[in-house]
């Protein structure tokens, strides 16, 4: 009687036992990268982590104390001032940047394209601008005496203003060059969500008689729901962050009136004598940024996203 082969039988073949060829191509591809993230990233953050428990310093021999450089962070009414002085920094800059963007992005889709280009140029230039020469061209125009701003407000009869030496203006004086940094990208991005939109659903609307804010409220708006969620986190990442504009503008002042958290926690770094406490502040920061941007991936994930 014969007999037939395993194979005839249609049983599986043998296993590869190394990985298929696309596989390896792509970790040799990626090695670049995650050797540049484990040598920059990783292993510094390891590091990071290990000294916060340590009252460690460039100059003396470190001691172990635990918790303690956490503890007396989060008991540190300075630095919970710096996070509050960041929201609302956020709250300043945020909303006008989103409401912004999506004015330029609307009006810029609604034209011809020679005329797009241009204003995509435009709009986007504040953005490759170096942070340090914005803040020194806004701290010029601010000047109490002889500044820009100071000459056209005088000729409507306002009185020379210490735009950035003032506690109560010097916060809004760094918010403005803050929203002008941050719009070209943001402006752009809308602007390719917006395209992205099928147009057959503005026509829809419009044989049913729907205006700019009808389309713009139940078809743009609802489209770029995921666009603008991730602006929104990204965005507030982005400004809770911020650093070069207060430390080049006003170092922190007056009175700490604009120290945002990282500028708090390189304000410690540089001064303090051991680092654990600025380490342990910057750990703590890092956590509630990596909790809002893992919120963004669980919130994006949660929803097929609009092809």
């Amino acid at each position: 009687m014969a007999t037939s082969s395993p194979t005839a039988q249609g049983s599986p073949a043998p296993l590869h036992s190394h990985p298929p060829r696309d596989t390896r191509i792509a970790l040799l591809m990626l090695a670049p990268v995650l050797i540049l993230l484990t040598i920059f990233v990783i292993v510094p953050t390891i590091s990071a982590i290990y000294l916060s428990f340590f009252n460690w310093s460039f100059y003396q021999e470190s001691e172990f104390v635990g918790l303690r450089n956490f503890v007396n962070v989060l008991t540190d009414p300075e630095f919970r001032a710096a996070i509050r002085r960041g929201l609302l920094f956020v709250l300043m800059t945020l909303p006008v940047q989103l409401l912004l963007s999506f004015l330029i992005a609307s009006f810029v889709t609604g034209v011809g394209r020679r005329l797009a280009t241009t204003l995509k140029i435009a709009v986007y230039i504040p953005t490759i601008i170096s942070a340090v020469i914005t803040s020194i061209t806004f701290a010029l125009i601010y000047e109490y005496s002889g500044g820009l701003l100071n000459a056209a407000v005088g000729l409507v009869g306002i009185e020379d203003q210490a735009w950035i030496g003032d506690v109560r203006l010097a916060l809004p004086a760094i918010a403005v060059p803050a929203i002008w940094m941050g719009l070209g990208l943001m402006t752009l991005i809308m602007i390719a969500a917006m395209l992205d939109v099928p147009e057959s659903f503005y026509e829809a609307a419009q044989l049913e008689g729907a205006n700019w804010w009808q389309r713009t409220r139940y078809i743009t708006i609802p489209q770029m729901k995921n666009v603008l969620l991730y602006l929104l986190i990204t965005g507030f990442v982005a400004a809770i962050q911020q650093y070069e504009l207060p430390l080049v503008m006003t170092g922190g002042g007056p009175l700490d009136s604009t120290t945002l958290p990282n500028l708090f926690i390189f304000n410690h770094f540089r001064g303090d004598t051991y680092q654990g406490y600025s380490i342990a502040a910057a750990l703590l920061l890092f956590l509630v940024l990596g909790a809002v941007s893992a919120l963004i991936f669980r919130v994006l994930n949660s929803e097929k996203l609009v092809d």
